[in-house]
Protein backbone atom coordinates (compact mmCIF):
# COMPACT_ATOMS: atom_id res chain seq x y z
CA UNK A 1 0.00 0.00 0.00
CA UNK A 2 0.82 3.44 -0.52
CA UNK A 3 2.14 5.46 2.84
CA UNK A 4 0.55 7.54 4.46
CA UNK A 5 2.04 11.01 3.23
CA UNK A 6 2.13 9.82 0.02
CA UNK A 7 -1.76 8.92 0.43
CA UNK A 8 -2.63 12.37 2.04
CA UNK A 9 -0.87 14.18 -1.02
CA UNK A 10 -3.26 11.95 -3.31
CA UNK A 11 -6.38 12.65 -0.69
CA UNK A 12 -5.39 16.65 -0.91
CA UNK A 13 -4.74 16.74 -4.90
CA UNK A 14 -8.42 14.77 -4.84
CA UNK A 15 -9.82 17.13 -2.95
CA UNK A 16 -8.42 20.39 -4.49
CA UNK A 17 -9.37 18.79 -8.34
CA UNK A 18 -12.55 16.99 -7.64
CA UNK A 19 -16.27 18.79 -8.56
CA UNK A 20 -18.04 19.74 -5.48
CA UNK A 21 -21.28 18.71 -7.20
CA UNK A 22 -23.29 21.46 -7.13
CA UNK A 23 -23.34 22.10 -10.62
CA UNK A 24 -19.87 23.13 -11.85
CA UNK A 25 -18.62 19.78 -14.00
CA UNK A 26 -21.40 17.81 -13.68
CA UNK A 27 -23.31 17.69 -16.83
CA UNK A 28 -25.01 14.74 -16.35
CA UNK A 29 -28.78 14.59 -15.20
CA UNK A 30 -28.31 11.22 -13.75
CA UNK A 31 -25.18 12.27 -11.56
CA UNK A 32 -26.71 15.39 -10.60
CA UNK A 33 -29.19 12.91 -9.35
CA UNK A 34 -27.24 11.00 -7.32
CA UNK A 35 -25.09 13.70 -5.98
CA UNK A 36 -28.43 15.48 -4.85
CA UNK A 37 -30.24 12.27 -3.68
CA UNK A 38 -27.17 9.87 -2.60
CA UNK A 39 -24.37 12.02 -1.68
CA UNK A 40 -26.23 14.42 -0.44
CA UNK A 41 -28.31 13.09 1.75
CA UNK A 42 -28.12 14.20 5.46
CA UNK A 43 -30.50 12.41 7.14
CA UNK A 44 -30.72 10.12 9.67
CA UNK A 45 -32.06 6.85 9.35
CA UNK A 46 -33.89 5.01 12.53
CA UNK A 47 -31.37 2.12 12.19
CA UNK A 48 -28.34 3.88 12.26
CA UNK A 49 -28.42 3.95 15.57
CA UNK A 50 -28.31 0.41 15.93
CA UNK A 51 -25.56 -0.44 13.45
CA UNK A 52 -23.05 2.20 15.14
CA UNK A 53 -23.61 0.31 18.52
CA UNK A 54 -22.17 -2.51 17.00
CA UNK A 55 -19.46 -0.62 15.92
CA UNK A 56 -18.82 0.43 19.13
CA UNK A 57 -19.10 -3.12 20.56
CA UNK A 58 -16.62 -4.01 18.20
CA UNK A 59 -14.36 -1.46 19.27
CA UNK A 60 -14.34 -2.12 22.72
CA UNK A 61 -14.16 -5.90 22.43
CA UNK A 62 -10.73 -7.30 24.14
CA UNK A 63 -11.31 -11.05 23.22
CA UNK A 64 -8.96 -12.82 20.68
CA UNK A 65 -9.46 -14.99 17.41
CA UNK A 66 -7.28 -16.43 15.14
CA UNK A 67 -7.51 -15.05 11.99
CA UNK A 68 -6.66 -16.48 8.42
CA UNK A 69 -5.94 -13.70 6.14
CA UNK A 70 -6.27 -14.28 2.44
CA UNK A 71 -6.47 -11.02 1.11
CA UNK A 72 -3.25 -8.66 0.56
CA UNK A 73 -3.38 -8.50 4.35
CA UNK A 74 -3.43 -6.22 7.30
CA UNK A 75 -1.27 -3.39 6.64
CA UNK A 76 -1.61 -2.51 10.81
CA UNK A 77 -1.79 -5.93 12.19
CA UNK A 78 0.51 -8.99 11.25
CA UNK A 79 -0.16 -11.70 13.46
CA UNK A 80 -2.48 -14.64 13.25
CA UNK A 81 -4.05 -14.47 16.41
CA UNK A 82 -5.57 -10.77 17.31
CA UNK A 83 -8.40 -9.12 19.07
CA UNK A 84 -11.76 -8.04 18.04
CA UNK A 85 -11.12 -4.30 18.71
CA UNK A 86 -7.85 -4.13 16.64
CA UNK A 87 -9.26 -5.89 13.72
CA UNK A 88 -12.00 -3.28 14.13
CA UNK A 89 -9.86 0.07 13.99
CA UNK A 90 -8.40 -1.10 11.01
CA UNK A 91 -10.65 -2.75 8.95
CA UNK A 92 -13.92 -1.65 9.54
CA UNK A 93 -15.42 1.37 6.95
CA UNK A 94 -16.29 4.21 8.59
CA UNK A 95 -19.77 5.65 9.17
CA UNK A 96 -19.71 8.10 6.27
CA UNK A 97 -18.82 5.80 3.99
CA UNK A 98 -20.85 2.51 5.24
CA UNK A 99 -24.28 4.82 5.54
CA UNK A 100 -23.66 5.70 2.12
CA UNK A 101 -23.84 2.26 0.67
CA UNK A 102 -27.10 1.73 2.78
CA UNK A 103 -28.04 4.59 0.36
CA UNK A 104 -26.91 3.74 -2.73
CA UNK A 105 -28.53 0.22 -2.00
CA UNK A 106 -31.93 1.88 -1.53
CA UNK A 107 -31.33 4.72 -4.18
CA UNK A 108 -31.42 2.20 -7.17
CA UNK A 109 -33.13 -0.67 -5.10
CA UNK A 110 -31.22 -3.31 -5.37
CA UNK A 111 -33.00 -6.81 -4.99
CA UNK A 112 -29.38 -8.94 -5.42
CA UNK A 113 -26.53 -7.82 -3.09
CA UNK A 114 -23.06 -8.93 -3.29
CA UNK A 115 -20.22 -8.25 -0.56
CA UNK A 116 -16.78 -9.24 -1.09
CA UNK A 117 -15.36 -9.23 2.42
CA UNK A 118 -17.65 -9.44 5.31
CA UNK A 119 -15.22 -8.01 8.18
CA UNK A 120 -17.74 -7.71 11.04
CA UNK A 121 -20.92 -7.11 9.20
CA UNK A 122 -21.25 -3.38 9.66
CA UNK A 123 -21.25 -2.91 5.79
CA UNK A 124 -23.12 -5.72 5.49
CA UNK A 125 -26.04 -4.58 7.67
CA UNK A 126 -26.03 -1.20 5.97
CA UNK A 127 -26.40 -3.10 2.63
CA UNK A 128 -29.09 -5.60 3.79
CA UNK A 129 -30.87 -2.04 4.91
CA UNK A 130 -31.33 -0.99 1.99
CA UNK A 131 -34.40 -2.85 1.20
CA UNK A 132 -35.27 -5.75 3.64
CA UNK A 133 -36.75 -8.33 0.98
CA UNK A 134 -33.28 -8.31 -1.10
CA UNK A 135 -30.66 -11.04 -1.24
CA UNK A 136 -27.33 -10.02 0.41
CA UNK A 137 -24.50 -12.34 0.04
CA UNK A 138 -21.45 -11.45 1.87
CA UNK A 139 -18.30 -13.22 1.43
CA UNK A 140 -15.88 -13.65 3.94
CA UNK A 141 -12.44 -15.79 3.78
CA UNK A 142 -11.84 -16.05 7.88
CA UNK A 143 -13.44 -18.38 9.54
CA UNK A 144 -13.67 -16.41 12.50
CA UNK A 145 -14.01 -13.17 11.54
CA UNK A 146 -17.64 -14.03 9.77
CA UNK A 147 -18.57 -16.12 12.82
CA UNK A 148 -18.31 -12.26 14.48
CA UNK A 149 -20.24 -10.96 11.47
CA UNK A 150 -23.58 -13.59 11.91
CA UNK A 151 -24.15 -12.97 15.53
CA UNK A 152 -24.12 -9.22 14.96
CA UNK A 153 -26.02 -9.80 12.42
CA UNK A 154 -28.26 -12.11 14.14
CA UNK A 155 -28.41 -9.37 16.89
CA UNK A 156 -29.45 -6.80 14.37
CA UNK A 157 -32.27 -9.12 13.28
CA UNK A 158 -31.67 -9.42 9.35
CA UNK A 159 -32.96 -12.23 7.57
CA UNK A 160 -31.97 -11.56 4.25
CA UNK A 161 -28.38 -11.91 4.45
CA UNK A 162 -26.26 -14.78 4.16
CA UNK A 163 -22.78 -14.94 4.93
CA UNK A 164 -20.45 -17.38 2.87
CA UNK A 165 -17.55 -18.28 4.37
CA UNK A 166 -13.98 -19.11 2.68
CA UNK A 167 -11.30 -18.49 -0.18
CA UNK A 168 -13.63 -16.21 -2.91
CA UNK A 169 -12.04 -18.23 -5.78
CA UNK A 170 -14.01 -21.18 -4.60
CA UNK A 171 -17.03 -19.31 -2.98
CA UNK A 172 -17.66 -16.59 -5.56
CA UNK A 173 -18.43 -19.01 -8.35
CA UNK A 174 -21.29 -21.05 -6.47
CA UNK A 175 -22.91 -17.73 -5.65
CA UNK A 176 -22.89 -16.15 -8.78
CA UNK A 177 -24.68 -19.47 -9.96
CA UNK A 178 -27.61 -19.06 -7.89
CA UNK A 179 -28.67 -15.85 -8.95
CA UNK A 180 -30.19 -14.47 -12.01
CA UNK A 181 -28.87 -10.84 -11.59
CA UNK A 182 -26.89 -8.66 -9.81
CA UNK A 183 -27.96 -5.09 -9.02
CA UNK A 184 -25.19 -4.14 -6.75
CA UNK A 185 -21.72 -5.38 -5.72
CA UNK A 186 -19.29 -3.60 -3.32
CA UNK A 187 -16.03 -5.31 -3.68
CA UNK A 188 -13.73 -5.01 -0.58
CA UNK A 189 -12.14 -8.28 0.06
CA UNK A 190 -8.73 -8.22 -1.22
CA UNK A 191 -6.45 -5.38 -2.14
CA UNK A 192 -4.61 -6.39 -5.16
CA UNK A 193 -4.79 -5.79 -8.60
CA UNK A 194 -5.25 -9.39 -10.22
CA UNK A 195 -7.88 -10.70 -7.80
CA UNK A 196 -9.73 -7.46 -8.01
CA UNK A 197 -9.79 -7.57 -11.89
CA UNK A 198 -10.58 -11.34 -11.82
CA UNK A 199 -13.66 -10.51 -9.14
CA UNK A 200 -14.57 -7.95 -11.70
CA UNK A 201 -14.79 -9.80 -14.50
CA UNK A 202 -16.75 -13.18 -12.69
CA UNK A 203 -19.23 -10.92 -11.58
CA UNK A 204 -19.67 -8.83 -14.91
CA UNK A 205 -21.58 -11.04 -16.56
CA UNK A 206 -24.58 -10.33 -14.10
CA UNK A 207 -25.05 -6.99 -14.45
CA UNK A 208 -27.27 -5.49 -15.74
CA UNK A 209 -28.29 -1.75 -16.99
CA UNK A 210 -29.20 -0.68 -13.99
CA UNK A 211 -26.48 -2.00 -11.88
CA UNK A 212 -23.58 -0.73 -9.98
CA UNK A 213 -20.43 -1.94 -8.71
CA UNK A 214 -18.83 -0.53 -5.58
CA UNK A 215 -14.93 -0.72 -5.70
CA UNK A 216 -13.60 -0.08 -2.22
CA UNK A 217 -9.55 1.98 -1.51
CA UNK A 218 -9.32 2.33 -5.21
CA UNK A 219 -6.17 4.68 -4.34
CA UNK A 220 -4.79 2.49 -1.73
CA UNK A 221 -1.67 1.33 -3.45
CA UNK A 222 -0.26 1.63 -7.34
CA UNK A 223 -1.76 -2.16 -7.57
CA UNK A 224 -5.42 -1.15 -6.81
CA UNK A 225 -5.29 2.28 -9.19
CA UNK A 226 -4.44 0.24 -12.20
CA UNK A 227 -7.08 -2.40 -11.38
CA UNK A 228 -9.08 1.03 -10.86
CA UNK A 229 -8.02 1.79 -14.14
CA UNK A 230 -8.62 -1.44 -15.84
CA UNK A 231 -12.51 -1.33 -14.86
CA UNK A 232 -12.88 2.23 -15.93
CA UNK A 233 -11.42 1.26 -19.66
CA UNK A 234 -13.63 -2.21 -19.68
CA UNK A 235 -15.86 -1.72 -22.89
CA UNK A 236 -18.85 -2.80 -20.74
CA UNK A 237 -18.71 0.34 -18.04
CA UNK A 238 -20.63 3.53 -19.47
CA UNK A 239 -19.68 5.59 -16.04
CA UNK A 240 -17.39 6.04 -13.33
CA UNK A 241 -17.44 7.96 -10.15
CA UNK A 242 -14.17 8.70 -8.14
CA UNK A 243 -14.64 9.42 -4.41
CA UNK A 244 -11.17 8.88 -3.39
CA UNK A 245 -12.04 6.38 -0.81
CA UNK A 246 -14.38 4.36 -2.67
CA UNK A 247 -15.47 4.07 -6.88
CA UNK A 248 -18.56 3.82 -8.57
CA UNK A 249 -19.14 1.50 -11.84
CA UNK A 250 -22.24 1.54 -13.91
CA UNK A 251 -23.36 -0.23 -17.44
CA UNK A 252 -26.13 1.75 -18.52
CA UNK A 253 -25.35 2.27 -22.49
CA UNK A 254 -28.19 5.18 -22.63
CA UNK A 255 -25.69 7.11 -20.98
CA UNK A 256 -24.33 6.93 -24.67
CA UNK A 257 -21.32 8.95 -24.13
CA UNK A 258 -18.46 7.36 -21.19
CA UNK A 259 -17.85 9.45 -18.66
CA UNK A 260 -15.88 9.21 -15.98
CA UNK A 261 -16.72 11.61 -13.17
CA UNK A 262 -14.14 12.62 -9.86
CA UNK A 263 -16.53 14.31 -7.19
CA UNK A 264 -15.97 15.68 -3.55
CA UNK A 265 -17.09 13.69 -0.81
Amino acid sequence: MYSRFTLLKKYIKYYLTASNGKGHGIHSPFVYDFITNVLRDKKTYPFYKSIEGVRKKMLRDNAEIEVEDMGAGSAVIKSSRRRIKAIARSSLKNKKFAQLLFRIAQYFKAKTIIELGTSFGITTAYLASGDTNANVYTLEGAKNIALVASRNLESLNFQNVKVVTGNFDATLPGVLNSIDNLELAFIDGNHQKLPTIDYFQKMLPKAGTRSVFIFDDIHWSKEMEEAWKFVQQHPSVYMTIDLFFVGLVFFNPQFKVRQHFIIRF
